[in-house]
């Protein structure tokens, strides 16, 4: 409703020198956790292919029985080694800052260099997270070509559950596995997926790795039908951390930066983030009135056994 306001009443909304209201703190809420990475050993490259062996023992034979005295005339075969490799990918982030901007009074930061160069940080390794989990091959650098190292759904072959159309790549990271039917995720898979892990390796897998849709539906499997109540607290625990199964624990994470259709099982000792070049800030040549700053980095995943991982493909809630 209308007021009586008295006739001249100089209001803010008639000045001109007011000073602006801009709180003095910048609120980015973006997510910045890499569970993969951070979950994983940590090695050296020392050229843009690396390369590993694997290795296994022959199967177990029922038949390995000798009669005394008897003189070795054939010899068992010796299998050699597996040798595998990855190439390396370059990843980067880049600004340019006025020099104007830099020393111009701001709010939430002192430096407009300094701010900008730690976001892009935290982009850069956003992005490596994505990377080492997308299905993507490896690829050689040639003329006009970036390389790209294989990601860990090229590599998984031996114990995989995928929907109706999917298959298996090869294993050696030169292709790429081919997406199936999605069907919605169900505990048996899993519990299928482990039991061939296990007959497969002797290392078990750690690790649930799931996108955050899920993440919800593995806290909703039969399996986990008892819900927690706190009666003091009025509290309900409904989520499942921790899969406690016939052939190991593992601990479930969210991670948001891999594929929605993959539910990786993963040995966390047997995957490596190798680095070629580690991430570094360096200073570009300034041909005018700016800065210019470069983050980059030189990287691959190293994948060490394939045999004791394992993943349910192309699921959804």
């Amino acid at each position: 409703m209308a007021g009586n306001e008295i006739t001249n009443t100089f209001n803010t909304y008639n000045a001109k020198g007011l000073r602006e209201d801009l709180t003095d703190v910048i609120w980015n809420v973006s997510p910045a956790e890499t569970p993969f990475c951070t979950s994983i050993a940590k090695a050296k490259a020392t050229n843009t292919y690396h390369e590993w062996q694997t290795d296994a023992l022959a199967a177990a034979n029922t038949g390995n029985a000798q009669v005394q005295g008897d003189d070795i005339t054939s010899f068992d075969a010796v299998t050699a080694t597996v040798r595998l490799g990855n190439r390396t990918q370059i990843s980067r982030k880049t600004m340019i800052i006025s020099d104007t901007e830099e020393v111009g009074l701001k709010a939430g930061r002192k430096s407009e260099v300094a701010y900008q160069l730690a976001k892009k940080g935290r982009e850069l390794r956003r992005d490596i997270e994505a990377i080492l989990l997308n299905n993507q091959a490896a690829v050689a650098s040639s003329a006009g070509v970036a390389p790209t190292l294989a990601g860990v759904p090229a590599w998984l072959i031996t114990n995989t559950s995928e929907g109706a159309g999917g298959a298996n790549p090869t294993g050696d990271g030169s292709n790429t596995r081919t997406d199936g039917t999605i069907r919605s995720i169900s505990e048996t898979f899993l519990k299928t997926v482990l039991q061939e892990v296990f007959t497969n390796a002797g290392d078990q897998p750690d690790l649930l790795l799931v996108p955050p849709a899920l993440k919800a539906s593995t806290s909703a499997f039969p399996g986990n039908a008892t819900r927690f109540i706190n009666a003091e607290s009025k509290e309900i625990i409904a989520s499942v951390n921790l899969y406690s199964s016939d052939f190991g624990d593992l601990k479930i994470v969210p991670d948001r930066f891999m594929r929605t259709r993959d539910a990786m099982i993963l040995n966390t000792d047997l995957w490596a983030l190798a680095w070629y070049r580690p991430i570094k800030m360096v200073d570009l040549a300034q041909t005018g009135d700016a800065q210019k700053k470069m983050i980059i980095c030189e990287y691959t995943l190293e994948a060490r056994n394939e045999l004791a991982n394992g993943a349910v493909f192309d699921v959804g809630p």
